[in-house]
């Protein structure tokens, strides 16, 4: 057996689980499997103070340095290296440049995003100081002097980096030069450093300042997240818990398990509730009367579908998450919430929440890491064969609200496999321009597909479905 190969029939784990690493997620395990017991629907009830989610994004917090040089002239010798910045007024000069445009690129910002005062370093000594701010997500560089030993002190912080020079945008930036054989390569030919590569480095441009933040901010909201697991945590098509075991050690997710048998018993409880039932079918009803909205299925099914919300939204609120997803939502839950769980999912997401069905923790992390990426609610697929540049993605629980503002034109039908209880069959914008991702069972490598949709059939699949068109 390989060293990094995990014991269990099934998926490899990515890396060998060290004896703290498994005491660790037996301990989440644990905790997860008894933490959301002993819950009543009069406790509960109060924890869901409105519709959005307490907890959203939280900002990223970038730290820009700027690495520059003061060299002295030394006769009939070499004493400057190359660039335009080598004076401290050159350097002061330089500094109120990239504020503002640290300003313009925060006001750009569609995410949340803290920008620290801007450090000026000379030294390895100097850049050993920013151990003061622990809080720092990344440090972005304007390398226009200064050498190696700066940004290998900067490094030993272990927090990602970015790498700005010029080339026109303003003075010529010595790292311009040598970023890449200097210091990526390390006077090799192989990129030498951990965690850092050519991808984190930038010329000019403040857009790709900006999308190289927006990715990280999402990455920062995707890890140790905290999702409450209905009917536990599972794989599609894969043994037990090393999927699971997988996604917490990997990305540090903190999973909650609420079984069915407290679920049952929250619902019947709701179900007793006047003021809540009550709520529930005013809710259905301003729905369905809405614009944009066909009822296609019995009325009842939606009033269930709304107050299964109301009971969602408590436990997380409960639980101090904004997370969810549901394990045996093509029959478990069916004759315990009296309707299917499809359209209870689309209305979370469209809340600004994250639920996903299936319990299927392969696809999970991805999801979640594009709406921390994007800010915009997710559409968990299946995916079908492609060909001919065309694939088709479908499924019963899409969010109506996919650019995050409007609200897409949806027929409420059954759920295609049973037949039974509310699904959205959200009419997506053609044209509209979308990413999906296609990630591996072992977490190891994703596939991302940009596509544009080309249209809304109506297949006897799942009900919400797009054919979407891909180059390659």
């Amino acid at each position: 057996m390989k060293k990094n190969e995990s014991k269990k029939k099934g998926v490899p784990l990515s890396d060998e689980i060290s004896r703290r690493d498994f005491l660790n997620c037996m301990g989440v395990m644990a905790f997860a499997s008894t933490a959301l017991g002993s819950l009543s629907w009069s406790k509960l009830k109060g924890e869901n103070a409105g519709d959005q989610p307490k907890l959203g994004r939280i900002p990223l917090i970038v730290q820009p340095v700027l690495t520059y040089s003061t060299p002295q002239r030394r006769h009939q010798r070499s004493w400057r290296s190359w660039g335009g910045i080598q004076t401290k007024q050159d350097a002061e000069e330089e500094g109120s440049r990239i504020r503002g445009e640290l300003t313009r690129v925060k006001a750009k910002a569609d995410f949340p995003l803290e920008i620290k005062p801007l450090v000026g370093i000379r030294s390895k000594d100097e850049a050993l100081k920013l151990r003061s701010s622990p809080d720092v997500d990344v440090f972005l560089i304007y390398a226009a002097g200064g050498w190696m030993d700066i940004f290998d002190a900067v490094h030993e912080h272990g927090k990602d980096m970015i790498f700005f020079c010029r080339h026109r945008s303003g003075p010529v930036y010595l790292w311009y030069e040598i970023i890449s054989p200097r210091y990526l390569r390390q006077h090799t030919d192989s990129l030498s450093l951990k965690g850092v590569n050519q991808d984190d480095v930038v010329i000019d441009s403040q857009g790709e300042i900006l999308w190289r933040l927006r990715a990280l901010c999402g990455l920062k909201n995707a890890k140790n997240t905290r999702i409450l697991a209905v009917g536990g945590p599972g794989a599609w098509s894969q043994p037990g818990e090393v999927v699971p075991d997988l996604v917490r050690k990997k990305w540090g997710y903190d999973i909650r398990t609420l079984t069915y048998e407290d679920l049952g018993a929250l619902i019947k409880e709701a179900r007793m509730d006047k003021e809540a039932v009550q709520r529930a079918r005013l809710k259905a009803e301003k729905y369905c009367q809405s614009r944009h909205v066909r009822l296609e299925t019995k009325r009842e099914f939606v009033d269930n579908a709304f107050l299964l919300e109301d009971v969602f939204k408590s436990l997380m609120h409960k639980a101090e998450c904004r997370a969810l997803t549901i394990k045996g939502c093509m029959s478990t839950i069916m004759p315990l919430a009296e309707t299917s769980a499809c359209l209870t999912l689309s209305l979370l997401n469209d809340s600004g929440y994250l639920a996903f069905c299936e319990s299927d923790f392969v696809v999970i992390p991805a999801g979640i890491l594009l709406a921390g990426i994007s800010g915009k609610p997710v559409f968990l697929n299946d995916p079908t064969f492609p060909h001919d540049g065309v694939i088709t993605l479908a499924h019963c629980t899409a969010p109506r609200k996919m650019d995050g503002r409007t609200l897409e034109p949806v027929r409420i039908l059954t759920h295609f496999e049973s037949d039974y209880g509310a699904a959205p069959k959200v009419e997506m914008k053609k044209g509209q321009a979308l990413t999906n991702i296609i990630p591996d069972f072992k977490s190891k490598r994703w596939l991302g597909l940009p596509g544009e949709i080309l249209d809304c059939p109506f297949l006897d699949i799942c009900r919400s479905q797009i054919d979407v068109g891909y180059k390659y």
